[in-house]
């Protein structure tokens, strides 16, 4: 029961992240292990080496592969204390006897461990994270077009600084986020099938004449995977590794925003939606609190903690081979689980914030100081060349309205076309080009979607 997991995510996150156990739970995990042993023993047929008369009316099917046959395996691993072997003895339950010599012939646990996994990170991919990960994008992009053209007070080293538009910096995140997006689809996931030490050293003794180099190019192809024929007993992890990193970054970008999020909802720039039922506090019942956007700071964290482990620990393995790898290699669809849990309400959190344009307003029409980065470099542009050490005296430190920008502007010497290009900055119109940026970004992303 979900009550008494001990991970939260078959507990309190169970919903949110049932969509991965299909890939990379223990029993998918038996279940493509023994498709696997049935496509191999398929693939071997197709060499010649299995007597016609042992094929006779065979299909590998597991179509019906269900808990009851995951138990029966681990039944079996009781007495082996091996999986891999549990699963062989497994099938020989399922298939004719004269091809049970023919289950697991040559290989090694590796071979068909790695690519039950390399299939299961690629799926679960494909058709879980990669969705999520689009729906967040999608939430940031109709944020950035809706509010494309909306002023806002930038920031720097947490101090007023020139304005931009709450669109653009929400831009800003979607191409980040678009290019990490790209990078993990395109990753191709490399798998083996290469024998206890990376030779084929059975399989080339009992059959010297095939060519297994070919035969495991063509097996891995066949799976959708890139073979790697050059291993020791296991799969380098260079491969999946990179992958790791890959949503590392992507992870890493995400707490930037979902820590801008919190401070944009802290100073009022970002106002939530409040929702009949909820409660922000125990004790205090006016909080609406930014709780998504925490989540998923937190579970990113996580996720990121377990992908840098897995950089340093399966980048090592001593000698050809030792076992330390495989527990670790069980923890992944937890490392996605808490990264899909922070895509998830990280989406969620975006559903629920909207600008508070009063407050946006205010804070410009307070700070006409800030518009005197452009001040100045049009005084430059006109030969002024102490017009950065006038504002200074005049900004520095301090805060400037309307009215005061208004008067220092007509104490000035200049010509009359400069001092109403002067006149003509505000707050609200100095935002440079960030609406086209915006757009672009924008523009990019959806044909990027298409």
């Amino acid at each position: 029961m979900s009550l008494h997991a001990l991970s939260s995510l078959d507990g309190r996150y169970e919903k949110e992240t049932a969509p991965l156990r299909d890939f990379l739970s223990e029993f998918a995990y038996l279940r493509t292990r023994t498709r696997l042993e049935l496509d191999f023993v398929a693939a071997l047929s197709k060499t010649g080496i299995i007597p016609a008369g042992s094929l006779s009316g065979w299909k590998p099917d597991l179509q019906g592969f269900v808990d009851e046959d995951a138990l029966k395996i681990q039944e079996y691993e009781k007495t082996t204390r091996h999986d891999v072997k549990a699963i062989e003895y497994y099938l020989r339950e399922k298939i004719p006897a004269e091809l049970h010599p023919w289950i697991h012939f040559g290989l090694t646990s590796e071979d068909v461990n790695n690519l039950a996994q390399a299939l299961a990170l690629r799926d679960s991919r494909d058709l879980v994270l990669l969705p999520a990960l689009d729906s967040l994008l999608n939430s940031l992009r109709d944020f950035a077009k809706k509010y494309r053209a909306a002023p806002m007070l930038a920031r720097t080293h947490g101090q007023p600084a020139v304005p931009t538009t709450l669109g653009k910096e929400i831009a800003v995140y979607l191409a980040r986020l678009q290019k990490c997006r790209n990078e993990l689809a395109r990753h191709t996931f490399e798998g083996k099938l290469t024998g206890a030490v990376g030779n084929f050293n059975a399989l080339q003794s009992a059959y010297p004449n095939i060519d297994w180099l070919a035969f495991s190019t063509d097996f891995i192809t066949r799976l959708g995977l890139q073979p790697n024929l050059v291993t020791n007993q296991i799969l380098p992890y260079d491969n999946w590794n990179r992958y790791f990193q890959s949503i590392q970054l992507t992870n890493t970008i995400l707490v930037d925003f979902a820590q801008d999020m919190w401070r944009y909802i802290s100073d009022g720039v970002l106002k939530q939606k409040v929702v009949a039922g909820e409660v922000g506090s125990s004790t205090m019942p006016q909080k609406v609190n930014p709780i998504d956007f925490e989540n998923a700071e937190g579970n990113l964290g996580v996720a990121n903690a377990m992908f840098g482990h897995y950089v340093q620990k399966l980048s090592v393995s001593r000698l050809q081979r030792d076992l330390s790898d495989s527990t670790v290699r069980r923890t992944f669809g937890t490392a996605l689980g808490h990264t899909l849990l922070a895509w998830k309400n990280a989406a969620k959190g975006m559903s629920r914030v909207d600008a508070d344009e009063e407050k946006i307003k205010a804070d410009l029409t307070a700070h006409w100081e800030v518009v005197s980065e452009g001040a100045q470099t049009i005084l430059r542009a006109v030969g002024k060349s102490d017009a950065y050490e006038t504002l200074k005296s005049q900004t520095r430190g301090s805060q400037m309205d309307r009215n005061s920008y208004k008067s220092w502007v007509e104490a000035l010497q200049v010509d009359e076309e400069t001092r109403q290009r002067l006149i003509g900055l505000s707050p609200e119109s100095y935002i440079g080009v960030a609406i086209q940026i915006t757009d672009q970004v924008i523009t990019d992303h959806e044909s990027h979607s298409l």
